[in-house]
């Protein structure tokens, strides 16, 4: 139920599916913008060391972005199904399922942190970045690295309250790390004159305080309902089976963005350091409308798994329209702040005036893009991961030669040039991204009931 006062008269006068929506996503709005404040808090205090340490935090912050990224089925993947389990009153069930999940991503995070560090310099080096930004992302990452595995429990563990429909508690953990991180960046980095390695030993301390803190909620809700906190085979083989079409997803996802900030970095040292700043907004931008997604994900899977569709066909509707709706409110926002916030993350005017009309760009994709984020929530929810892989699939393999398109622009016409063109491609992207979902959510044929994915089609 609501809580505080506004939320209170706001429901009132909401359906009670909005009222659904309201409670889930208000709390996963506060949750979500964490990830991107650490980093417009990092770009913010690392900025103030120029414009090579800032380019350099771009590249360190996609690489381990990518990783983070590839692993969000721990997240999605286990808040449709836990919220599944939930709604075919199996609490237990998805409580081992989610404590079986976390070991998941420890170990995950294990592997890819001992491999991540083997291959910082040619990982580096592909970017095909100015050897002064080059050299401040592997100062970066030989300590980012080990953040990884508390990063993906925390995934996890996030995931299976969403699915438990608590979203409250998430919100309390990421909004504490995040204020932690950023004194601790200031200590570091312009305190204790650490540089850049200061902002990733900040983060890392703060990535592990929320992994702990998850973990701790998850553990003491399966102790009081007599799960056992070792891991399972059957539960781990579902996290995987769920969860390997979302890799997919994603790891065609990030294709398209990595080969977004490598065309960035033939812009040059500010071409590079403005789309790091403009990349860290989109993200931002991104998680706010996401809030909208994770609502979806956990009342989808929560009706199709005590066999009741109806709701979410009009449910996905009215999310769609807020989705457009607050992508249009979030545009002209950052339409109005670019000019006044530019000078916050770089001292230097060329690239202030690069950030301006990047953000200037992304925010006129911000209605499309609420759009595809809850159709993307929708259907995940639904656990209609195959589809979304081969979709992801589809729209990167278009994008890749915008993005050559956009490198040749800046090689004729400058990176103010060029930066636009970026950003006009990464339009086009979800341009495809759209019309590839849009049609899927229409046909219905991902409306599954049942305690599992593999359920029973719901009957038209």
């Amino acid at each position: 139920m609501p809580t505080g006062p506004g939320e209170r008269r706001a429901a009132g006068r909401l359906s009670g599916t909005d009222r659904e929506v309201l409670r889930l996503a208000v709390p996963a709005l506060g949750a979500l913008l964490a990830p991107p404040l650490f980093l417009l808090a990092d770009a913010a205090i690392v900025g103030r060391l120029g414009p090579a340490p800032l380019a350099g935090l771009g590249i360190a912050g996609a690489v381990l972005t990518t990783v983070v990224s590839l692993s969000i089925f721990l997240a999605y993947g286990t808040t449709g199904s836990v919220a599944r389990l939930l709604g075919a009153d199996d609490l237990r069930g998805a409580l081992g399922h989610g404590v079986s999940a976390a070991w998941l991503g420890g170990a995950i995070g294990v592997v890819a942190a001992a491999a991540g560090a083997a291959v910082t310099g040619p990982v580096v080096d592909a970017f095909g970045a100015p050897p002064e930004a080059a050299a401040q992302a592997v100062e970066y990452l030989r300590v980012g690295w080990w953040g990884l595995p508390a990063l993906l429990v925390s995934l996890a563990a996030t995931g299976v309250l969403r699915g438990l429909q608590d979203t409250r508690t998430p919100l309390v953990v990421a909004a504490t790390g995040a204020a932690a991180n950023v004194v601790l960046n200031v200590v570091l980095v312009l305190g204790a004159g650490l540089g850049i390695a200061g902002s990733a030993i900040g983060t890392v301390a703060a990535e592990m305080g929320m992994a702990v803190a998850l973990v701790a909620v998850v553990g003491r809700a399966a102790r009081r309902h007599r799960v056992g906190l070792a891991p399972r085979r059957a539960h781990v083989s579902a996290s995987w089976t769920a969860g390997w079409p979302l890799l997919v997803r994603t790891a065609a996802m990030r294709v398209a963005l990595l080969a977004a900030t490598a065309a960035a970095a033939r812009l040059g040292t500010d071409g590079l350091a403005a789309f790091n700043v403009s990349f860290a907004v989109w993200g931002f931008l991104a998680l706010a409308l996401d809030a909208l997604a994770i609502a979806a994900q956990a009342l989808v899977g929560r009706y199709l798994g005590a066999g009741d569709p109806g709701p979410v066909r009009s449910l996905s509707a009215r999310l769609v329209r807020w989705g457009v709706l607050g992508g249009l409110g979030l545009g002209v926002a950052t339409a109005l702040l670019a000019a006044p916030v530019a000078p916050l993350f770089s001292p230097d005017g060329d690239v202030q005036r690069l950030v301006v009309v990047a953000l200037l760009t992304i925010a006129a994709l911000q209605p499309l893009a609420g759009w595809v984020f809850v159709l993307d929530g929708v259907l995940i929810g639904a656990g209609d991961g195959r589809y979304l892989a081969a979709a992801a699939c589809v729209a990167t393999v278009a994008f890749l030669p915008l993005a050559w398109v956009a490198v040749a622009v800046g090689a004729r016409l400058g990176a103010h040039a060029g930066i636009t063109a970026l950003w006009v491609a990464m339009g086009g992207w979800m341009l495809v991204r759209l019309a590839t979902l849009a049609p899927r959510a229409r046909s219905g044929r991902w409306l599954v009931v049942g305690g599992a994915t593999r359920g029973r089609p719901a009957p038209r």
